[in-house]
């Protein structure tokens, strides 16, 4: 079982994904939280879970997508780093993984 380790930057995005959210309905952004939480903690049994898009073929990221948004992780012998997360409506940019 690998341990999943959250960057401050993806922390901080989806925090500002849900405050927009939370601007409309305060509950769904509460509930995209916790979806979100849960299913990242998937990838400690199963850290291939995500898929490799085109854009980040031949290196270690991968991303799992959870409606409406897009995460981004690689592993790193027994972890599992999340880099970024981002709403799918954007155009990704490999750039943002650098951060």
């Amino acid at each position: 079982m690998a341990e999943v380790v959250w960057t401050e930057t993806a922390l901080n995005a989806l925090d500002a994904i849900a405050d927009y959210i939370a601007l409309d309905n305060h509950e769904a952004a509460c509930d995209l939280i916790r979806c979100v939480f849960k299913k990242v903690e998937l990838l400690a049994d199963n850290p291939q879970m995500g898929n490799t898009p085109k854009e980040l073929k031949n290196t270690a990221y991968r991303r799992l997508v959870i409606k409406p948004v897009y995460v981004y992780y690689r592993t790193d012998g027994e972890q599992v780093i999340i880099i970024h997360v981002e709403r799918n409506e954007r155009d990704f940019r490999k750039s943002m993984l650098s951060k």
